[in-house]
């Protein structure tokens, strides 16, 4: 009588865990994009670790060492729109290897420009390039690897920013044997990864490519009021990171009376633990709804912040409320593009990377000009540390209200 009943569900013949299991292929491009990375990101950040130097060489006040340090910033940050969307249309196949050796001029550049403001802050302007290549990442490792896997490889990819802390503790050393010897070396790694990215980058077989043009794709992306949210939360999570990690130098042979290596060793390890953290970030998002990770580590780089704000002695309560601010912003930065991942359409992954990733790179570039001015007016940096704890306050409370229940807006 009940036998429609007992006719039970057959036992699921294999699903999706092969059919999901992301490929070699996918590994081999995850590494590359990791590596392209973090070699355009120390390419990207070959002025800061030196930036005590250029002062003193040049005679610069605060004010236009900030900016110095900054431009290239700016320049990145606005070039991942243009080149998001063009990932979207020609592949990370091309554009990374291309990117990466138009990185090369700028860098060999630096060495005749050395010794001109001007001509620095020209070299600077196109060193920014450098900055934009985490808009070719993000689609390329997007369309590789399923869902339930992006928020780790993203984050993996994510640790190439660790160019940055690469950059803070080798370019200062490698200078001590030469003034020129960063940029070569920095641009004879750029040489090897813009060949072997020819010929070992693909695109996934099943990427879609946008026939429409490009001012269309970048209108359709900013339409989107996710675009938006995540910028704002990215500006606060990688532009706290970007700010750091060209300022903090700074910062450190400014008000703890560092010497400039010192103070690049100390930079570095900030940079080290966002980059560590990143994947942390993704790798919990795959787990917790991203919204909520990035809230919690929005409110951990708040309280930290505002303990750095009362100028305490670097050890140890300094160096802990730097590391666990840093800890803060890295997981942010991570689980902000888990959300991404979740809820753009795959077609417009580029663009809106492109997007949210320069309101994160502006979000770096404003900070470095904001500590310099207030240093300069007050002798303090106490001011800078509380807006910071009040913006990522600001973010915790919105993600977790706001951004717990979003769905994929097509």
């Amino acid at each position: 009588m009940d036998t429609s009943v007992k006719q039970s569900p057959e036992p699921p013949a294999s699903p999706a865990p092969a059919a999901a299991a992301p490929s070699p292929a996918a590994y081999r491009n995850l590494v590359l994009a990791t590596v392209g990375f973090a070699l355009t990101f120390w390419a990207w950040n070959l002025i800061a670790p030196m930036s005590g130097d250029y002062k003193d060489r040049l005679g610069l006040s605060s004010f236009q060492q900030s900016f110095l340090v900054a431009v290239p910033v700016l320049v990145g940050s606005l070039g991942r729109i243009p080149v998001g969307a063009l990932t979207d249309k020609y592949g990370a196949k091309l554009m990374f290897p291309l990117v990466s050796a138009l990185t090369i001029v700028p860098v060999l550049l630096l060495i005749p420009a050395k010794n001109s403001y001007g001509a620095m802050l020209a070299v600077g302007f196109l060193l920014g390039l450098g900055g934009t290549t985490f808009a070719i990442g993000v689609p390329q490792v997007n369309a590789w690897f399923p869902p339930h896997k992006r928020g780790f490889a993203l984050g993996v990819f994510g640790m190439g920013m660790g160019g940055v802390a690469l950059s803070g503790y080798f370019t200062p050393r490698i200078a001590k044997h030469g003034d020129n010897l960063p940029s070569l070396v920095v641009a004879g790694a750029l040489v090897v990864f813009a060949l072997l990215g020819a010929v070992l980058i693909s695109d996934h077989p099943d990427r879609k490519i946008p026939t429409d043009t490009l001012a269309h794709r970048l209108g359709e992306a900013g339409k989107l009021r996710v675009t938006w949210e995540l910028s704002a939360l990215y500006a606060i999570g990688f532009g706290g990171i970007v700010a750091f990690g060209v300022y903090l130098p700074t910062y450190l042979k400014t008000w703890y009376e560092m010497s400039p290596t010192e103070a690049g060793t100390k930079a570095a390890g900030f940079a080290l633990v966002t980059v560590v953290f990143r994947p942390v970030g993704g790798w919990l998002s795959d787990r917790i709804h991203p919204a909520v990770v990035t809230s919690v580590a929005l409110l951990l780089a708040a309280l930290m912040a505002i303990v750095q704000a009362f100028e305490p002695p670097l050890n140890p309560v300094g160096t802990i409320a730097l590391l666990a601010m840093a800890a803060g912003l890295g997981t942010a930065s991570g689980s902000v593009f888990a959300l991404v991942s979740q809820v753009t359409p795959q077609p417009k992954v580029g663009s809106v990377t492109g997007i949210v990733g320069a309101m994160g790179g502006l979000g770096g570039f404003v900070p470095p000009l904001v500590m310099g001015a207030i240093y300069s007016a007050k002798d303090s940096y106490a001011i800078g540390f509380m807006l910071l704890s009040d913006l990522a306050l600001a973010g915790c409370v919105y993600t977790y209200g706001r951004m717990r229940n979003i769905q994929r807006d097509e």
